[in-house]
């Protein structure tokens, strides 16, 4: 069976192709079939189911680019394990599920289906946990969720925050005032929402005290109302921090909590409340536990590699 496709100009052949054909000779690998680039039209020759497959994953990968997202070598890999696993609607799913539009133009959406599954668990409760390794954009897309429900009025307030666990007790002796001691352990924070919504926005919001950027400890004592939060690094908190932290909670307002298990910097014989909530809280109404792996990490695929053989030795 034969089928042609057709790209709508030069610079989406190179997208979806990848430079030098990067992106076709990683496709190739993967099937049997004969895949034959001429000028703007792909031909593709082969067994007809796998020519379907085929043929899905090109249309997919140009509505990808089509949607003004960048393709990288991660989406090619992750879209043909998605094709061969039988869910090509889910991958379409995944696709056009944008948050929104960085500053610079560049839509934010889930790249694997795992990140989906995230994304839908914030919509849907109103606390939400994001648990997982490195990589996989669990602070990421919730700032992103929170930078949407911002500019579409349903929070008036945007806070941001994680425990200093490594300042500890040398803070005091740290050169600044407060929020220069503390600006190095929120830098992340910083970064991503300046990244979503643009510097200069960002510092605008700020000084309007709409977006906050502040250590754990600030949060004692207030009631956060109609505001979206954010809880970064939840594995460093304590039993009693995060009893302290989720019971802010205020009318109109989300929450979402992040963390790494296997990355916990407490005291040894200090409970990590991320671990504590995870076994609580699982079937409180209204709370979600989605949990990330190694196949939802898009940095370079070797951090997934890293993460799975780490793994396998804490199995061990």
């Amino acid at each position: 069976m034969e089928k042609r496709i057709s790209f709508s100009d030069t610079k989406e052949a190179i997208a979806v192709l990848g430079r030098n054909d990067e992106f076709l000779a990683l496709i190739s690998q993967q099937f049997l079939s004969r895949i034959t680039a001429r000028g703007l039209e792909l031909v593709i020759d082969g067994e007809t189911v796998e020519v379907d497959n085929i043929t899905r994953l090109f249309v997919e990968l140009s509505y990808l680019y089509r949607e003004g997202n960048p393709i990288t070598s991660h989406d090619v890999r992750y879209s043909i394990r998605m094709i061969l696993a039988g869910q090509a609607d889910f991958l379409h799913q995944m696709f056009a599920n944008t948050v929104l539009v960085t500053a610079r133009g560049r839509h934010i959406k889930p790249k694997t289906l795992g990140q989906s599954q995230y994304l839908e668990a914030i919509r849907r409760n109103d606390i939400t946990f994001g648990i997982g390794p490195a990589g996989t954009g669990k602070t990421y897309l919730a700032v992103a969720m929170a930078a949407f429900s911002l500019k579409n009025k349903q929070v008036e307030k945007i806070i941001l925050t994680r425990p200093a666990v490594e300042a500890g007790e040398k803070l005091g002796f740290l050169p600044g005032d407060l929020q220069e001691k503390v600006d190095p352990y929120l830098r992340p924070l910083y970064d991503a929402m300046n990244d979503i919504l643009g510097t200069e926005t960002v510092q605008k919001y700020m000084a309007k005290n709409i977006i906050e950027v502040a250590p754990l400890a600030y949060m004692r004592g207030r009631t956060l109302e109609d505001s979206f939060i954010i809880l970064d690094e939840a594995q460093n908190t304590t039993i009693e921090q995060m009893k302290m932290f989720l019971t802010r909670m205020g009318f109109g307002s989300k929450m979402v909590i992040t963390g790494d298990i296997t990355q916990i910097d407490l005291p040894s014989g200090v409970k990590s409340g991320l671990k504590h909530a995870e076994t609580i809280l699982s079937e409180v109404p209204g709370i979600a536990l989605q949990h990330l792996d190694e196949s939802d990490v898009v940095r370079h695929e070797i951090v997934s590699r890293i993460i799975k053989a780490y793994a396998q030795y804490g199995q061990k």
